[in-house]
């Protein structure tokens, strides 16, 4: 497939990168940070711009078949805007390319899946996370009422380790403590669910 990424430069990104790239698809990044990409220069089109702009992104999705966002704000609290102007700017680009399947990375906590996260989470969620949080669940209202082929995808906390491919997903989970899961095993599932219908208008919740 023609596959486009945002957030590649991200290690929950890269991940998805190097898996289609390994599937022999034609990959496409949009990157702030092109030199960030130097070793897979010859392997996938890096297309300079931001994510929060509707040209840039407009322009990247040309001739794509999907979209994955794995964008993120690495070990910040604070999301400065950055996924409901990232979510307008995909939303409306996409509108105009005609490009309508999307796989979106969230986190566990956002929206209605605080109400299945376990007292420990629940104290992170509305305190350290409150601010990141709430602009998420902002972008994902307005994905949800976008007209795409949207799967949201709702990761516990993420840890550098590598990938099991043993992991738990669905709709809702039951949770105890704070449980984790890689980002290599959150890549796989976004790029699974990439290719298949059965997530198109699911969240997906996941953990190990």
């Amino acid at each position: 497939m023609n596959l486009l990424i945002l957030g590649a430069t991200g290690p929950t990104g890269r991940h998805v990168a190097d898996l289609a790239l390994q599937s022999g698809d034609t990959v496409t990044v949009l990157a702030r940070r092109p030199e960030a990409l130097e070793d897979l220069a010859d392997q996938v089109t890096v297309v300079g711009g931001d994510a929060t702009s509707h040209t840039d992104v407009a322009k990247a999705m040309i001739g794509q078949d999907v979209i994955i966002s794995a964008l993120g704000r690495s070990t910040s609290v604070r999301a400065d805007d950055l996924f409901t102007r990232a979510s307008a700017a995909m939303i409306g680009a996409a509108k105009e390319t005609g490009l309508s399947r999307l796989v979106w990375l969230s986190s566990f906590g956002v929206g209605d899946t605080y109400r299945s996260a376990s007292a420990a989470q629940k104290v992170i969620y509305r305190t350290l996370l409150r601010n990141i949080y709430a602009n998420k669940e902002s972008s994902e209202k307005a994905i949800r009422s976008s007209g795409l082929d949207w799967t949201l995808v709702y990761p516990t906390m993420l840890t550098k380790g590598p990938a099991k491919g043993s992991y738990l997903v669905g709709d809702r989970l039951p949770m105890k403590g704070n449980p984790s899961i890689s980002r290599a095993d959150v890549a796989d599932f976004m790029y699974r669910a990439a290719q298949s219908p059965e997530w198109i208008h699911r969240d997906a919740v996941i953990t190990d």
